[in-house]
């Protein structure tokens, strides 16, 4: 899996610490730099609710571009 650059850059774009987008979603920090490190992959409900407080879509945080399209 990797690393979720672009959740950290719109993380970091709303003023957010891990620990206050985790507190926001009602999950640990520790899940938070998993996510972003690529070591744990979120269940759709907590994408949507990252998603929701970062003010983006799905979209533009979990969309794999693929080199061949």
């Amino acid at each position: 899996m990797a690393k979720n650059l672009k959740m950290k850059s719109a993380r970091v774009l709303n003023d957010l610490t891990q620990e206050a987008l985790a507190d926001r979603v009602n999950v640990t920090r520790q899940t938070i730099n998993a996510i972003e490190k690529g070591d744990y992959n979120p269940t759709i409900n907590l994408c949507k609710d990252i998603c929701r407080v970062l003010g983006v879509t799905l979209n533009d945080l979990f969309w794999e571009e693929n080199d061949n399209e």
